[in-house]
């Protein structure tokens, strides 16, 4: 049975913090504030979600980290203070009202059901439930309404599924002209960062990289291609029949399901490259009828969760490097598509942070949806 996670080696016992921990303002300012847990919270998006939380002071009765038992005891910094990580068990969920999870589909499938039967909101970033019909699928910024059918917090338990990165960052920037104008086909390829990979996939980019700087061999661990210096078809396996690999068919179907038009055309071809932590889609969308790249500008300009860096004067447009650390999807490259002669096509270069909103940060804005109602 696991203890409330908490902020010093003095802090209550279980009992006690589950009434109300010490913790710092404004964490526990709200009334009555949820009961947190993260599964996964040693990993890299488990360390976001921790660093989410914080930033944007989400209130808190208390936080619980959760992870493998060869994880237990590890200390990770929260609010100018540490938690400390325990382990995982059938148990661990008992006065959680909101689980953030984040440790993979097999765990997903076996602790979700458990935690959501214990009285908590699962919010799954996993692929497990994606599909789900009774399941929704939600980026807070396109489909966020979804969320007042939802049971929502106070006992009742359920999941939310948090979408793959790709899709999260795609419809966050699609969404806004879609309202104005619907997507008839979309066509794409991505360029993703080795955090889609979690942490350890990230640390292989910088050994390989380290060890090709210094003229030396690096056998990979991760990966069977060689990440340095290199670019290469994503590893996800890829399916004999169609010629897509998994990554695809997930960015296909999710992004089908979040706007909401279950018979889009998509076509899209996903790349890794050696980046840390963001990604960049190349997309070109297809229309009705003619849609002006000024008038796509002034749409994305005021769309939520959007950011337009589109400077074609300094050629200055959508950086995974300036895209890092940041909440904002950065769209640019905006203009219209001179392989359509009937003006009916847009060309968009977007970039966010695949461990933010393509993982964290949505992850939490769904909490926070939660929270307000």
């Amino acid at each position: 049975m696991l203890t409330e996670a908490h902020l010093s080696e003095d802090e209550p016992p279980a009992g006690a913090a589950l009434a109300g921990p010490s913790l710092p303002a404004p964490f526990a300012a709200a009334s009555p504030a949820p009961r947190v847990a993260i599964v996964g919270a040693t990993g890299a998006v488990g360390i976001e979600l921790i660093r989410c939380l914080e930033a944007r002071a989400f209130p808190l009765a208390s936080l619980r980290l959760l992870a493998s038992a060869r994880s237990a005891g590890r200390r990770l910094p929260f609010a100018g203070s540490e938690l400390i990580v325990e382990e995982l068990t059938d148990d661990s969920f008992e006065g959680v009202d909101i689980a953030l999870f984040s440790a993979g589909a097999t765990i997903s499938r076996h602790y979700a059901p458990l935690a959501a039967e214990a009285g908590a909101v699962v919010i799954d970033n996993s692929s497990a439930f994606r599909m789900a019909p009774e399941v929704p699928l939600i980026v807070p910024e396109v489909n966020g309404a979804l969320l007042a059918g939802h049971g929502g917090l106070g006992g009742s338990g359920g999941m939310i599924a948090n979408p793959n990165c790709v899709a999260a960052i795609l419809t966050v920037a699609l969404a806004p002209l879609n309202r104005v104008q619907p997507i008839r086909r979309i066509q794409a390829a991505t360029y993703q960062a080795a955090s889609g990979g979690g942490a350890a996939m990230m640390e292989e980019l910088r050994e390989g990289t380290r060890a090709a700087l210094a003229g030396k061999d690096h056998a990979p661990q991760v990966l069977p291609q060689p990440y340095a210096f290199n670019l290469f078809s994503h590893n996800a396996e890829v399916d004999a029949r169609s010629g897509y690999n998994g990554e695809e068919l997930k960015v296909i179907a999710e992004t089908r399901r979040i706007l909401g038009l279950p018979a889009l055309p998509i076509g899209i071809t996903c790349i890794r490259v050696p980046v840390l932590r963001a990604h960049g889609i190349a997309v070109t969308l297809t229309f009705d009828s003619p849609f002006g790249a000024s008038e796509a500008r002034r749409i994305l300009e005021a769309a939520a969760g959007v950011r337009v860096v589109d400077d074609r004067a300094a050629n200055h447009f959508p950086m995974p490097s300036e895209a890092s650390g940041q909440d904002d999807v950065l769209v640019g490259r905006i203009r219209t598509d001179l392989g359509d002669p009937s003006g009916c096509s847009l060309s968009l270069f977007l970039v966010g942070d695949q461990l933010l909103k393509g993982a964290a940060l949505n992850a939490v804005q769904i909490a926070e949806a939660l929270v307000a109602r």
